[in-house]
């Protein structure tokens, strides 16, 4: 699309880590236009300044909307925002980019899925891994060991700094399983192709900078209707250990794969955004055995040609956006996938709350 006339007019609305990574991709990426910056603070100020300024700049949100009558909206504030944004961009005929988690309620997720749908416009829900070639193989791989599957994944954070300022603000809406989960939860979902049947999880509070009630570490258990069963970790804090915190494997009767990231899962990376999503290589682990009970074959080690930085995640998420408008994508699995993650999740954090198992069925 060489015709600026023809690019997609976006507001940003937040500017902290993932807002300043899509704006890059908008400001870069042929297809789009930014049309203005919106932050509470002075994010946005240090972001335009990194896009060579010029952009507008907003503290309101829905000032912004009205004055720079966007075709487009992409929400990354906290989650505590995403459902009111997320509906007034709707109703004003935007289509929407929004970070996970959908909204901070379930039902609050359904009132947004109904508004794309009421208002026909398209509604992208920023799941990274969906982009990630090497997490597509690794789900791809997952189909080759047989049922039922055991998936095992943490990612423990030690943050401190920035990013404990940033969970801490994290926390007095939503819980690490809560937040982080849904991203595993989604994964889990695609490696079994089956459905959730219950879930437990406990948590614990490990500092007083988080609002009473909520939890900085948390550890949810799934069974799915195959018989697979799935565990994810998640703790947040200067606190948090680094020893195996960032574990990413699926074993089933045929074998297993694992995701081994030396440089992302050394010391001092936890709390790296940029490593999150690396994977490095892949190790298949093949179970059969001879008459001897030795194994027939050695582990294979897949090495990651396409490994996309974080940068590189967000313009591919950008680029499909651009795609569901353009082609007219149907997203009615996209969105019921991201509402059933974060349904599963909230269960899980009923389930810390209550001490209960919690059924889905």
């Amino acid at each position: 699309m060489s015709n600026k006339t023809e690019n997609l007019r976006i507001l940003v609305v937040g500017c902290g880590n993932m807002g300043a990574a899509h704006a890059w991709a908008y400001h870069t990426l042929d297809g789009f236009e930014i049309c203005g910056l919106v932050s509470t603070g002075k994010s946005k100020e240090a972001l335009n300044q990194k896009l060579g300024g010029g952009y507008p700049l907003f503290d309101d949100f829905e000032k912004a909307l009205q004055e720079t009558q966007p075709a487009a909206v992409c929400i990354s504030t906290y989650p505590d925002t995403h459902e009111s944004f997320a509906i007034k961009a709707l109703e004003q005929g935007c289509h929407v980019f929004i970070e996970k988690p959908l909204a901070d309620s379930v039902a609050g997720a359904e009132r947004v899925a109904a508004a794309a749908r009421q208002a026909n416009r398209k509604l992208v829900v920023g799941y990274i891994l969906r982009h990630h070639p090497s997490w597509e193989r690794f789900i791809d791989l997952s189909q080759e060991l047989g049922k039922p599957l055991v998936m095992r994944m943490n990612l423990n954070q030690q943050s401190h700094g920035y990013m404990w300022t940033v969970h801490r603000n994290l926390m007095k809406s939503l819980s690490p399983i809560v937040d982080c989960g849904v991203h595993y939860i989604d994964v889990m979902c695609q490696m079994t192709r089956s459905r959730p049947v219950w879930v437990s999880a406990i948590g614990a509070r490990l500092t007083e900078e988080i609002p009473e009630g909520n939890y900085n570490y948390g550890q949810l258990q799934i069974r799915f209707e195959d018989g697979s069963v799935g565990w994810y970790e998640a703790g947040w804090g200067p606190m948090m250990s680094e020893t195996a915190f960032f574990v990413k494997d699926v074993i089933g009767p045929k074998g297993s794969v694992s995701i081994v990231a030396k440089e992302a899962g050394g010391t001092g990376k936890s709390d790296t955004v940029a490593a999150h999503t690396k994977t490095e290589a892949l190790r298949f682990h093949h179970a059969a055995l001879d008459k001897d009970d030795q194994f027939v074959r050695p582990d294979s080690w897949i090495n990651l040609d396409d490994e996309p930085d974080h940068q590189e995640l967000c313009n591919r998420e950008q680029r499909y956006f651009l795609k569901a408008i353009q082609e007219d994508l149907d997203l009615t699995d996209h969105i019921q996938d991201a509402v059933n993650s974060l349904r599963i999740a909230f269960a899980c954090d009923e389930s810390v709350r209550t001490g209960q198992v919690v059924s889905l069925l």
